[in-house]
């Protein structure tokens, strides 16, 4: 009798399946599409964290740039200066609607140095950057230059206006008719009730700060116009 085992199969006879020519590209291409992506979201996300970051450092520029002005304004002294000139004589606070010039206290003397605890500063738009000019005397000699510190860049306009103890808003001090209040004082010395400088900004708008100074005028009235 014939032996009824059925054939052992061979597994060199069965057919191999593996991945097409097409199912390769397919797969290579959504790879790269998803490559493309995730690159294309890390791109943007590092471009958003730039922008962010630019943004922060701006607005410290500006934080710093305000805060300076308002610290030289708050410590304003009657002190006047000799100019470079001969019998030139500048007021303790010189201002019109696009700078100013002053005298203030608290100049720092960590090593005691024979010198004055006062500093003339000054502050002027040149081009689009707001400067601050610091003389390291008070009174000039004709080649006294002044240090001059950029605060912030990307200024388009700076504007003051000066209050006097009058009430009266003044586009320039001292002005030519200088209020009294009821006391003689020499108009060199004679300090505003209060000053008003804004930047406007090409990104931030207008930023506006009302600082009082120091003052032994008595005090009126004051109306902050828009």
């Amino acid at each position: 009798m014939r032996s009824s085992e059925s054939p052992i199969p061979n597994p060199q006879s069965r057919p191999s399946y593996g991945f097409s020519l097409i199912e390769l590209l397919v797969a290579l291409a959504v790879f790269a599409a998803l490559a493309a992506a995730a690159y294309g979201g890390l791109a943007q996300l590092a471009r958003t964290r730039g922008a962010l970051a630019a943004q922060q450092d701006r607005l410290a520029a500006v934080t710093r740039a305000v805060a300076a002005v308002e610290r030289d304004l708050r410590q304003a002294v009657s002190r006047s200066v000799l100019g470079s000139g001969r019998n030139d004589v500048l007021p303790a606070l010189s201002g019109v609607s696009g700078g100013v010039e002053l005298t203030r206290l608290g100049y720092a003397n960590p090593r005691a140095e024979s010198r004055s605890h006062l500093e003339r500063v000054a502050y002027a738009l040149d081009g689009a950057a707001l400067r601050r000019l610091r003389y390291a005397v008070l009174d000039r000699a004709p080649d006294t230059v002044p240090a001059t510190t950029v605060l912030l860049d990307r200024v388009d306009e700076l504007r003051l206006r000066y209050l006097g103890c009058d009430g009266t808003w003044r586009e320039a001090w001292p002005s030519s008719q200088p209020p009294t209040c009821g006391r003689q004082i020499d108009r060199t010395e004679l300090l505003p009730r209060a000053v008003e400088f804004r930047f406007v900004l090409p990104d931030l708008g207008e930023i506006r700060r009302l600082v009082e100074l120091p003052s032994s005028s008595p005090p009126t009235a004051v109306v902050v116009e828009p």
